[in-house]
């Protein structure tokens, strides 16, 4: 299977390069090569007292490098990896070595033509996205053709036919899709000089994976529909998406025939040293695979993003959360504001300020008995909420050489919906930080962070220390402590202790670590893996070309 799907691409490559780099003729030789590298590697220790799983080989690496040719109107790529075997949270069918992406395209100024691997996405996605995410062990790579066409100014179409990356195959179903988009101003004259700039757009994506069921009689072919539209008038931009997608049952939504549907808008204004945005989503059955019974972040055709804000800090990123495919009713608003320098509030270099309020919660579910499974009323929340998060950041600028960030977070976190756990239901924490920069010259700066979590549910509370040590341009040293010390089971009393070391030159940096890291959940804009809890030295290596 490997070999069947891998290595036809990487002569296909040789070809192409051989041929280009032979056509001096032509011209066409000449062309610039260029990539990146990327190595991450452990190597495991066994620490009972914080359950880590045995490791046989000790050291597990996931590596990859990417390799771009580019002459003129076309361009080739390929990437090879390598999961010898995969580290700890990163899926077990990742194991192995191969070019797993590769590509050939041509461009010129109204079309592009690209056979082989490649990455798109219709609208925002909630019914085509094909994307990477490397922290996450997700690439739902497409393998086939893709064409864009722009015949007009400010008129665009996409067409996508092709399998999904499969680990180290590609699932059985078949992807295949349009998009098209217009841009108003753009196209016709008379908007041209308008103030309000209009584009609207309409995606059209359908599946088919034969059906093999003995039990179900299950749709081979099975389509998604969306329509979507921005509006920008000076500082306001509204956009709008809406999706339907037939009835398509599947190991996710446990083989009802409800069709899905899914609504995002976003209202965004800003101008200078103020800005304000409110978003608000519905999801009700868009769970979207080329396969059936796949689940996890495996064969995903759409992307479903979550409407709360990425925390970055450690403790308040302990509980983040994951979009529910089957029913969500979601809301974020942000408010962004500055303090003038030269105020009592702003002081001498002003002040940023953000607060921000997420809210997720359960649609209405009426069962029907049979295998449509539920109606839902459109506007009706559900009972059960699954997240809520309060946050306020201050960010001030002390002095020339000092800033102080200070920020607070409240969760409600439903432990029982986001992790399928059971017995533990809603999380409730209160998160404080307090991160210092000090710049102390121009080549030497210390940032320190203190961060603090307190909950009676979960494993109780937790405090956490952070010091990092920078030596423009070359040399950094950190060094962090994650504290368990509320954990009302005293032998569960542990500290997370880490220290790294690194050096950046040009390109290239190689950083060295050492610690133990915490079981939890990680998660990228809604889209989540499990970690398990490790303890032992890391290597990471990271170069472009």
């Amino acid at each position: 299977m490997m070999g069947r799907n891998i290595f036809p691409g990487f002569s296909l490559f040789i070809l192409f390069i051989f041929y280009f780099s032979h056509s001096v003729a032509q011209g066409i030789a000449g062309g610039a090569i260029h990539g990146n590298f990327e190595l991450d590697a452990q190597y495991y220790r066994t620490d009972s007292s914080i359950g880590t799983p045995a490791v046989p080989e000790k050291m597990l690496s996931n590596g990859f490098a990417n390799f771009i040719y580019e002459k003129d109107n076309f361009s080739a790529g390929l990437r090879y990896e390598s999961y010898l075997d995969p580290m700890l949270g990163f899926d077990p069918r990742y194991k192995g070595s191969g070019i797993t992406y590769r590509y050939l395209s041509y461009k010129n100024e109204e079309m592009e033509i690209t056979v082989g691997n490649f990455y798109e996405q219709f609208g925002s996605g909630i019914i085509f996205r094909s994307y990477e995410e490397r922290g996450l062990g997700l690439d739902n790579a497409m393998e086939g053709l893709r064409l864009k066409y722009n015949p007009y100014k400010g008129i665009y179409f996409k067409g996508v036919i092709g399998n999904q990356r499969d680990f180290f195959s590609k699932g059985e179903g078949i992807v295949r899709g349009g998009d098209a988009e217009i841009n108003l101003n753009e196209t016709f004259s008379c908007l041209a000089s308008s103030k309000t700039k209009w584009i609207i757009g309409g995606s059209f994506v359908s599946k088919f994976q034969d059906d093999q069921d003995p039990v179900y009689i299950l749709p081979k072919n099975v389509g998604a529909g969306s329509g979507r539209i921005n509006m920008i008038h000076g500082n306001l931009n509204i956009s709008a998406e809406y999706s339907i997608k037939a009835n398509d049952p599947s190991s996710v939504n446990k083989y009802i025939y409800k069709t899905g549907d899914a609504t995002i808008v976003n209202v965004i204004y800003s101008k200078k040293g103020f800005g304000a945005s409110l978003g608000a989503k519905r999801i009700d059955n868009m769970s979207f695979r080329s396969d059936r019974s796949a689940t996890l972040n495996s064969l995903m055709i759409n992307y479903l993003p979550a409407m709360t804000r990425q925390h970055t800090n450690m403790l308040s990123a302990f509980y983040p959360y994951a979009t529910q495919p089957n029913g969500e009713f979601g809301f974020q608003g942000e408010i962004f504001f500055n303090l003038k320098q030269g105020t009592k509030s702003g002081g001498s270099y002003g002040t940023d300020v953000t607060l921000n309020y997420s809210r997720a919660s359960d649609i209405d579910h009426q069962p029907t008995g049979d295998d449509l499974g539920y109606t839902s009323d459109y506007l009706k929340f559900g009972k059960e909420i699954f997240f809520q998060d309060f946050n306020i950041e201050v960010n001030r600028k002390v002095s020339k050489k000092l800033r102080l960030i200070l920020s607070y977070v409240y969760l409600d976190y439903n432990k029982d919906i986001i992790q399928g756990s059971r017995g533990i239901g809603h999380v409730y924490s209160n998160i404080a930080m307090a991160e210092l920069n000090w710049k102390i010259n121009s080549k030497n700066a210390i940032r320190t962070e203190l961060q603090h979590l307190y909950t009676k549910q979960d494993q109780q509370s937790w405090a956490l220390w952070l010091v990092e040590y920078t030596v423009a341009p070359h040399w950094f040293v950190a060094a962090f402590d994650e504290y368990n010390y509320g954990n009302e089971i005293k032998d569960s009393r542990l500290h997370y202790y880490n220290g790294s070391f690194g050096y950046t030159k040009n390109s290239n940096r190689v950083s060295l670590g050492f610690g133990r890291q915490r079981a939890g959940i990680f998660c990228v804009g809604g889209v989540c893996r499990n970690v398990p809890a490790s303890n032992g030295f890391t290597l990471s290596v990271t170069s472009s070309f």
